[in-house]
């Protein structure tokens, strides 16, 4: 990755993750809420967490955007439509986009006038709150406030129209998806979201010829990395922004019968740059096959406390679910890793 070498300064490394799942429901599940599932009730997303604490809900952009090259969903259940806020309620869960690079099916039919949209908007919150009220229903409540958020989506929806970007710029991040996501990713921070979510699963998850799968998806990755901190920082927003380049786990460190490589959750690497993350750090390290952590394992607490604490949250801070049982933001009392903070 000749491109990411040259601007290491600017990330951390940490090669030493050490966590569970081994599949990629679970995966997916605790490294991107943080902690394994605690049946009935659903952890909220990073992206909701953020969002909620950073975001601003009156804002007509929307707060949280998961970018999916499948936003109808993809075979992986946990990238399926859900519960993505869990507790925090709907109005933090996400807009999902993608495929066509556009928000699809959100302007007023030309048979429909502005008055009578009016109407029938007026009439739907009229009758959407007296049934909150009614039931005093906290979930009605959240879905309430997701519907509010339509109105400022259509005002927005051209921030997600990446023909309105300078061709320039699109060339620069190349033809893919996950490179024009990425780029999508960084207008729309630019414009006033506050967590972005690009998507990029299934090419990487190859089980046969992983040599030259990767001759194929290795030099995308690099080159998307280096033009998006590259454009943060000229835009002056890197100090700002956090971004973090991961999986769910990493693959084993030696080849299956097809030349490929499978599910490997017990030494992985991960980086970041960014707001609050100090540059030119590699933290941890493995043996020399990579088969295990040697030094300073971190697991899915630890990584959870470090991003939240990046950021200026509270990753000691407990949620407020009223008469339900304690959950904080990082459980366990895990602490951040101080070497890869700049307040370290």
């Amino acid at each position: 990755m000749p491109q990411c070498a040259g601007i290491l300064d600017k990330f951390a490394i940490i090669r030493s993750m050490k966590t569970e799942p081994t599949e990629h429901f679970q995966g997916i599940d605790v490294l991107t809420r943080g902690d394994a599932p605690r049946p009935p009730f659903t952890r909220p997303i990073l992206g909701s967490v953020v969002a909620q604490q950073l975001g601003q809900l009156d804002s007509p952009v929307p707060q949280f955007v998961l970018l999916d090259p499948c936003p109808e969903g993809n075979e992986f259940k946990s990238f399926k439509a859900g519960n993505w806020a869990g507790w925090l309620g709907a109005e933090y869960g996400p807009v999902r986009a993608g495929g066509a690079y556009a928000i699809p099916d959100i302007l007023r039919p030309e048979s429909i006038s502005e008055v009578d949209h009016a109407d029938r908007e007026a009439l739907r919150a009229f009758l959407s709150r007296k049934f909150e009220n009614d039931q005093k229903s906290a979930a009605a409540a959240g879905y309430n406030a997701a519907f509010a958020r339509v109105k400022g989506l259509m005002s927005c929806a051209p921030l997600f129209d990446l023909d309105r970007l300078p061709e320039d710029d699109r060339r620069r991040y190349g033809p893919g998806a996950f490179a024009q996501h990425a780029l999508l990713a960084r207008h729309l921070i630019e414009n006033g979201s506050t967590f972005v979510m690009v998507a990029n699963g299934m090419p990487w998850d190859n089980h046969v010829f992983q040599h030259e799968m990767h001759q194929m998806l290795v030099p995308e990755l690099d080159n998307v990395l280096a033009q998006l901190i590259n454009d943060l920082e000229d835009r002056g927003m890197l100090d700002d922004t956090l971004v973090i380049a991961m999986g769910e786990f990493g693959r084993t460190p030696w080849l299956n019968e097809a030349r490929g490589r499978d599910h490997f959750a017990k030494a992985w690497s991960l980086a970041m740059a960014g707001s609050g993350i100090r540059g030119g750090v590699v933290h941890g390290g493995t043996d020399e096959r990579g088969f295990d952590v040697t030094s300073d394992p971190v697991d899915n607490r630890q990584l959870f406390a470090t991003i939240f604490t990046a950021l200026g949250i509270d990753p000691t801070a407990e949620y407020d679910l009223g008469d339900l049982p304690t959950f904080h933001r990082v459980e366990g009392g895990a602490e951040p890793l101080m070497s890869l903070l700049k307040t370290g």
